[in-house]
């Protein structure tokens, strides 16, 4: 019930949160004084190559990221009343600055009939950018922000949101497989009980489904030979499963309970042919309920020798049940960890988001928040290797990362060419 409150809380936090906070406007344009004492239009105006346009007088400077056929890069065409002007003619330098104050320095060299950036722009294309371009003895500068995927939100919103965050570093990832099976009573600890004499059943104590402690009378059985009274104890701690005693009734040898102590189960794991030979004695496992979705830890106890009807081998991991969880019969998922991979960069799965064609976590420096587009390698248990995109020691949102994105999303993730 508490859960299902703080749930709710949540959720309505998180709607007065999208309606109400303030993000930043992706492809938000500054005005900014020029030589003149200018300013450029708040909406950028595009010109023949589909770059912003900025203007100062007569002359006009068009800047585009170009990526077609190359990495992304910056390129720009100058104008004068209506004239191309020769590349060779412009001075163009430009300075991007990142989210947490970073800034890259871009050189322009003429190539053509354009103007072409020494540097790649890496994603994400989101920065403020300061332009000084000189020509004929005049100098024109600009500025202008084109933000994507980036936001803001104050500290105390975020935690009231349990957004959730992590520094990004070296992680030892376990390498896993993953197979499927059921919990099963535990048959060491059953324990099926006859009289030692045969006799008249006169006093039965359990019932069907009770506990039953070491050492309780279970029932009272009349010898037919010496016609004395002896009593039938439990042997073990334990839940009666079977109950074949009534009052009245001959013993006869048969069997008259079962006794299952449930503090101890196994997992019976079905392993095909492919994966068998990565799985050893003493693997760690980690078990899922497929029901309530419960986690419990084991090793691998027994790997059978003999192989199914369909193939697959079946592998047993005993797990501690000593608070009653684990209900024999329940159908199971488990994660076998099959060996161990040192990555150098990882973040954990949970972070993980879609932005446009890539996968991404959310960087965090101070309240505002920006994507990180991931080139990513091996996924295993929590954890997601990062080969690219994103620096060691960046702090990331790794709990509810859906909040980031819905508010980007809301906002509108432009991305300026």
């Amino acid at each position: 019930m508490k859960k299902m409150v703080k749930n709710s809380i949540l959720l309505f936090l998180w709607a007065i949160f999208l309606t109400a906070c303030g993000h930043i406007d992706s492809e938000k344009t500054t005005p900014a004084t020029d030589a003149h004492g200018e300013t450029i239009e708040a909406e950028p105006e595009k010109g023949p190559h589909r770059g912003r346009l900025f203007k100062s007088g007569d002359f006009i400077l068009e800047l585009a990221i170009f990526e077609t056929g190359v990495p992304p890069e910056f390129r720009a065409w100058a104008t004068k009343n209506n004239k191309a002007l020769a590349p060779e003619a412009i001075d163009l330098d430009i300075i991007l600055t990142r989210l947490g104050g970073k800034q890259e320095h871009i050189k322009f060299k003429p190539q053509g009939d354009v103007l072409r950036g020494d540097t790649v722009i890496y994603e994400p294309h989101s920065f403020s950018v300061a332009i000084k371009v000189t020509h004929d003895g005049l100098t024109h500068t600009w500025q202008y922000d084109s933000f994507e995927g980036r936001t803001a939100i104050e500290t105390a919103v975020a935690e009231a949101l349990e957004i959730g965050t992590t520094v990004a570093g070296s992680v030892l990832m376990q390498e896993t497989i993953t197979v499927y099976g059921q919990i099963t009573a535990n048959n060491e600890r059953m324990r099926k009980i006859t009289a030692r004499f045969d006799g008249m059943i006169k006093l039965v104590s359990p019932a069907l489904g009770e506990q039953v402690r070491k050492g309780q009378k279970l029932a009272t059985v009349e010898s037919n030979e010496s016609l004395q009274l002896f009593t039938v104890n439990a042997p073990i701690n334990g839940v009666i499963i079977q109950r074949d005693a009534n009052v009245g009734e001959q013993t006869d040898g048969r069997q008259l309970f079962t006794i299952m102590d449930t503090t101890s189960v196994w997992a019976e794991l079905f392993v095909f042919p492919a994966d068998l030979h990565q799985v050893k004695m003493g693997a760690p496992v980690t078990i899922t309920d497929t029901t309530s979705k419960q986690t419990v830890n084991g090793k691998i106890s027994q790997i059978n020798i003999t192989a199914e009807t369909d193939q697959s081998v079946k592998v047993r991991v005993v797990l501690d049940n000593q608070k009653g969880q684990l209900h024999p019969g329940r159908h199971i998922s488990a994660a076998i960890t099959v060996g161990e991979h040192a990555a150098a960069l990882a973040v954990k799965r949970t972070g993980l988001q879609a932005f446009r064609d890539f996968t991404v976590v959310y960087a965090q420096i101070g309240e505002e928040y920006e994507v990180r587009m991931l080139d990513l390698g091996l996924q295993t248990g929590e954890w997601a290797e990062v080969l690219g995109g994103l620096e060691p020691g960046t702090r990331y949102v790794s709990e509810n990362s859906y909040v980031i994105k819905a508010d980007i999303e809301k906002a509108g993730a432009a991305h300026d060419h």
